[in-house]
This record gives C-alpha cells, structure tokens and sequence, in this order.
C-alpha cells in the first residue's frame, strides 16, 4: 500500500468511527472519482439511500471529458440539498471519506448547507 493511499484509509476509518458517535443522524457521504462527483444521504439505521445526486444526472451532466470539479460540485450541492427538503431532511452528519476538506468537497458542503444542518 502506497503512503498516499495508507493516508487516505486512515482518514476515512477516522471520519466513520467519529460519524457512529451521532449515530441519530443521517449520515451525507461523498464519493469522488476522476469523472464523476456523486452524494447520497443514507440512514445508517435502516440502510438505505434516502436522497442521492452526481454528476450522472441529466441536470448536471456535460458532454466532455471530466464531470468532477468545483462548478459541477457546487450544482450537485445545490441538488442533493433541494431533494433532502423535499423529503424534509434537516439535520445530517457530512461524510467526507477519506479526501480533505477543501476544493470540491468543500465547495459540494458548504452548498449543501444551505438546506441541510450538519
């Protein structure tokens, strides 16, 4: 295993034992690949996907080579926002994975803030 990738296990294992401590609350986790941003709000309890957006949607979605950057990250924010107050989804514990808090998951947050309670 590359340190890259040891690093980037060890966060996630982190970010999940710290998520079961609010274990009442859905859990929004983001997965990021090179072609895609995809979000999904997720009760623990139960194991379903309550809510889900990504880049594959056809609102987003753009003919060309990379869907996955900050202007795409801040409409799948946006989306992933507006289906949760639809379905009345207020409070939930942001799973970033493994990656840092900045750039696209930061800017995919602080969208999705704007409907949602972390």
């Amino acid at each position: 295993m590359s340190a890259k990738s040891h690093s980037f296990q060890k966060r996630k294992e982190r970010v999940r034992i710290k998520l079961k401590k609010v274990s009442n609350r859905n859990r929004l986790s983001v997965f990021k690949s090179g072609q895609h941003i995809y979000a999904q709000i997720i009760d623990d309890l139960t194991a379903k996907t309550l809510v889900s957006a990504s880049t594959v949607d056809k609102e987003i979605r753009k003919a060309g080579k990379s869907n996955c950057n900050i202007e795409n990250a801040i409409k799948v924010g946006k989306l992933i926002g507006e289906r949760a107050a639809e379905k009345a989804i207020k409070l939930v514990a942001f799973d970033k994975g493994g990656h840092k808090y900045h750039g696209i998951i930061k800017a995919l947050a602080e969208e999705a803030k704007k409907n949602l309670n972390f």
